[in-house]
């Protein structure tokens, strides 16, 4: 829920902060030094879903200005009850709201938890993904339908390297046998992409005390 983010906390280190969450499961968050303008709530399209699933806000400094936002895509597991075809209409949903935005001509970054594994080197085991809404053939071509549009998928920009994962469960010693995917993405218009200058996964953050199943990846825009 927005009344449980820490907010005072993060003001005093100088964040402005714009929210959506809701109680017990999803929820997600931009925090910026600078001013957040133009505060969007919720995905377009589909007036019943209350999901906290989506933020979208304008930042700029001076003459910098990018346009972010923050994505929790819906998992769709298991394939076969309701949650999939969910998962595939609100990715039809981003399409379109993805495709409006482009036509601002702006820097604009897509990021978040996308529940999309994208390619087989995305994952450490394949085979072990065939049957999961993650990985199956329609969730990756809904993705690359989201970078035929113009997106550049930021990391995939700097190397086309395997083993590069965001995600490690928690069960069976996923971490420890870098048994991961990558699920987390930062996908750039074509002014953002022109801007980028280099892409980190903060892997050792699965590491420390308590951690996340997943780890932060970011970027340097110039």
């Amino acid at each position: 829920m927005d009344e449980a983010f820490p907010r005072m906390e993060i003001e005093a280190l100088g964040y402005n902060i714009a929210t959506h969450g809701q109680k017990t499961f999803n929820g997600v968050a931009i925090l910026s030094k600078a001013p957040l303008e133009d505060v969007r709530i919720g995905l377009p399209g589909d007036e019943t879903d209350s999901q906290a699933r989506y933020i979208e806000a304008v930042i700029s400094h001076g003459a910098w200005v990018v346009r972010v936002a923050s994505i929790y895509l819906p998992n769709g597991n298991p394939v076969g009850t309701e949650k999939y075809p969910y998962k595939l209409g609100w990715m039809d949903r981003l399409h379109a709201h993805a495709a409006n935005l482009l036509k601002f001509e702006e820097p604009l970054v897509l990021a978040g938890d996308y529940n999309v594994i994208p390619a087989a080197r995305d994952a450490a085991d394949p085979a072990a993904w065939t049957a999961d809404a993650l990985f199956l053939p329609q969730t990756r071509a809904k993705f690359q339908a989201l970078l035929n549009l113009g997106f550049t998928d930021a990391l995939r920009a700097t190397t086309d390297a395997g083993g590069l994962y965001t995600f490690w469960d928690y069960q069976a010693g996923a971490w420890q046998r870098n048994n991961g995917i990558r699920i987390d993405h930062l996908l750039l218009s074509p002014q953002a992409a022109d801007l980028l200058c280099d892409v980190t996964i903060d892997r050792d953050m699965r590491a420390a005390e308590k951690p996340s199943d997943h780890t932060p990846i970011r970027i340097t825009l110039a």
